[in-house]
């Protein structure tokens, strides 16, 4: 039995998907905070379970019979480390055999400011005595190509320079956590996961360009003015910080990554950035 955490999100909706292709929908449990959000998972088969952070003692009932859970990292920033513990206390209690978890590229090694709660995760999970892989996930392409309505009306703006982002699709972290899930031999591993060709904030600007017809450019400034942008556009102040504190950290290279453990694990090259720019504009429509 397989589970997945946050299986109604972005990430664990695809990894579903691509499970769906390699074992029988009976051996898939997804585990989400309001399970009528699941109900296209359960028509397939798919086992729904409740799971809910904000109730760590019921959180070992749902993993019971589990043998391999995929913890997705927590949307909510600032409270990630503490929830990440009451599952893998919950997992420990039900002996799940094998975890894995989406950290962040780089690890322990990450100057990021998101990098704290992960490394506090990854710490956890190495004093659980559970056998672990930490999929450590670099930039999703989701992170420009999602908001491209406001790029092709604005251009794109940011502080990160020339620094080069190595990221891959959502879809390809997916392929990842699946290739780890329904294979044995990856207990103990760490893989470091990130885009075959890093680009730069210019290059997304002009692979824009020349796909959307419009001419675009990309902006860079200070990070205080990039603070200023993002929140004029309404993002709450600590979610500015990240961004702001993302892009500082592009230029020193933080978000960049050669291992090629990706593109192994999932057995096929990375999502291209122009693939990726071409999908986020036809979900404009």
């Amino acid at each position: 039995m397989i589970a997945i955490t946050g299986a109604t999100g972005h990430l664990g909706r695809l990894v579903i998907t691509a499970l769906l292709e390699k074992v029988p929908a009976r051996d898939i449990v997804a585990l989400v905070r309001t399970p009528s959000k699941a109900s296209d998972l359960a028509a397939k088969g798919v086992t729904v379970r409740a799971f809910d952070y904000a109730q760590p003692a019921t959180l070992a009932a749902s993993l019971q019979g589990i043998d391999a859970l995929l913890l997705i990292s927590s949307s909510e920033v600032g409270q990630r480390a503490t929830q990440h513990q009451a599952v893998l206390d919950a997992a420990k209690a039900a002996g799940v055999k094998h975890v894995a978890y989406t950290s962040i590229l780089h690890g322990t090694g990450s100057k990021l400011a998101l990098a704290a709660e992960h490394v506090t995760t990854e710490q956890a999970l190495a004093a659980s005595g559970v056998p672990f892989t930490l999929l450590r996930n670099g930039w999703y392409f989701e992170n420009y190509t999602d908001h491209l309505a406001t790029s092709l009306a604005h251009g794109f703006a940011g502080s990160a320079g020339t620094g080069r982002i190595a990221a891959a699709s959502r879809a390809d972290y997916a392929a990842a956590a699946v290739a780890v899930l329904t294979a044995p031999g990856h207990a103990g591993k760490v893989y470091e996961l990130a885009g075959d060709t890093a680009f730069t904030m210019t290059e997304l600007a002009a692979e824009t360009s020349k796909q959307s017809g419009k001419q675009l450019a990309y902006a860079d400034l200070p990070p205080e003015q990039f603070k200023g942008v993002l929140l004029g556009a309404g993002l709450p102040g600590v979610v500015a910080d990240i961004f702001v504190d993302a892009d500082v950290n592009i230029t020193t290279g933080q978000l960049d990554d050669g291992s090629g453990d990706l593109k192994r694990l999932i057995g096929r090259p990375t999502t291209t950035l122009a693939a990726a720019v071409k999908a986020g504009l036809a979900r404009l429509g």
